[in-house]
């Protein structure tokens, strides 16, 4: 790379060719881009020479912070060894082989073998398949229907798009047949007056009402992430979770845990579903599986579907070119031995997890929050124009989320904007200084942003 370009040059460069996902290229000013130039543990510098915190993992993914040299190596050296070799044709490597019996082991005990892909998308679009070929290798072909959550995010290819339950890509990407969405479990949204509790077990029980319209024998799966990730760090009310096990339970459908996020420490434990209690048939895994240093997705089979797929004659016709590429596991394998030579997950659930936690909760005194919550170290902000009554939003949707994320940014932060709600998503290595730090700068991000909707009108004093 030429590392003497200037910023306005890279910034010309970027908008002639480079295209932007999830982005208003037509919209995106010079001056707006960012040119990130180097990272090392929490820390990211852009090109203007700016230190800013990774408030967000990357896109939630770098769990074990930047610059890693164990992981650098570890690609360094299986590069020189065997680069690339595909997992077709009846064959395998030394990688994917030691890759494949560690996560076995760190999954919970149902699970028994691992199909690999690039990415959190790629996988949903492999349980898609799976989930209604098992079905039809047990002698039940009708069992189709995949039952998700609207605002839910699991991915955005066609497939991951339309599982997923944003409108924004729906319309873009359209819908496959076979797919239906229940509510989501936002309990603050919610202007019904019922408790949490309350809320917890009606949402849960949205999902009963989906199974007895279409008819249990035709559903071959519920898919959802054990917290909305994307769609706001939307954390179920306590009686959520326990009321879907005994849905599912009762019934003959299948559970997809979309661990895309939640997996490998993020929530306190190895997987959210451990956290919460639930007792997947299926994982989709990306993200904090490598750190983010490289691409890989992983989808964690259980036993139970697997024993279909090994019967003779039962041929699975799906998989990716990339499929357990020798440098990604390379990486998956130093990246999860660091997490767990250093402890990592307990540290979310006994250290770092609970020191954050307590203060991002106090950011609820702010006058422009209307709630701050916190598992693992997966938060949220939600910002509302009358503290008294925080299920009433503003206006204007978003756009006190992108005032309060843009001064977020100017102060050396970078949080995400969801509607109104900041969203947090730190590196797990993050120490308890760097919390007080990121700490200040949300909450004079709050100042900040509070200020400006006042200037603008778009609140009261």
């Amino acid at each position: 790379m030429n590392v003497n370009l200037s910023t306005a040059i890279l910034r010309e460069k970027d908008a002639a060719f480079h295209f932007h996902p999830f982005t208003d290229n037509g919209a995106l000013k010079l001056d707006e881009r960012r040119i990130i130039v180097r990272a090392d543990g929490v820390w990211l510098w852009d090109s203007e020479g700016n230190r800013i915190l990774d408030g967000m993992a990357g896109l939630w993914c770098v769990n074990v912070g930047h610059g890693r040299p164990e992981i650098i190596d570890a690609v360094r050296s299986q590069m020189s060894e065997l680069s690339y070799y595909n997992t077709f044709f009846k064959t395998s490597h030394q990688p994917v082989i030691e890759l494949s019996e560690m996560l076995v082991d760190l999954a919970p005990p149902q699970f028994e073998m691992v199909f690999y892909g690039t990415s959190g998308s790629d996988g949903n679009d492999t349980v898609l398949r799976m989930v209604r070929t098992y079905w039809a290798m047990m002698g039940k072909p009708e069992k189709q229907v995949i039952i998700s959550r609207h605002n839910a995010y699991h991915g955005s290819s066609m497939v991951g798009a339309a599982l997923g339950g944003m409108s924004g890509m729906h319309e873009q990407a359209g819908t496959i047949p076979g797919i239906e969405h229940i509510a989501q479990p936002y309990w603050l949204a919610d202007p019904s007056g019922m408790t949490p509790d309350e809320f917890g077990i009606h949402a849960a029980r949205a999902l009963e009402a989906k199974i007895d319209e279409i008819g249990g024998d035709k559903i071959a799966a519920f898919i959802a992430e054990p917290i909305q990730g994307a769609g706001g760090v939307i954390i179920p009310p306590d009686s959520y979770w326990p009321e879907v096990k005994r849905i599912l339970k009762d019934r003959d459908i299948l559970f997809v845990s979309d661990e895309v996020i939640c997996g490998f420490g993020r929530t306190g434990n190895w997987f959210g579903c451990e956290t919460f209690d639930t007792e997947p048939d299926l994982m989709t895994t990306a993200k904090g599986l490598t750190s983010g240093y490289v691409p890989l997705g992983a989808v964690m089979v259980s036993k139970e579907i697997a024993e279909v797929f090994r019967i003779p004659g039962n041929e699975f016709n799906h998989g990716y070119t990339y499929s357990g590429h020798p440098v990604s596991c390379a990486a998956a394998i130093a990246n999860l031995k660091i997490i767990k030579k250093e402890k990592l997950v307990s540290r979310v659930a006994d250290d770092i997890g609970p020191y954050l936690q307590k203060k991002w909760r106090q950011l609820a005194d702010h006058p422009l929050i209307g709630e701050a919550v916190m598992t693992g170290l997966m938060g949220a902000l939600e910002l509302v124009p009358d503290k008294k009554s925080p299920s009433r939003r503003f206006e204007n949707e978003g756009a006190a989320g992108t005032i309060a994320r843009d001064f977020s940014f100017k102060s050396g932060l970078i949080m995400r904007a969801v509607r109104d709600r900041l969203i947090l998503s730190p590196p797990l290595t993050l120490s308890h200084e760097e919390a007080d730090t990121l700490i200040r700068i949300a909450r004079k991000t709050l100042d900040d942003t509070h200020h400006a909707l006042i200037k603008q009108e778009l609140m009261k004093a």
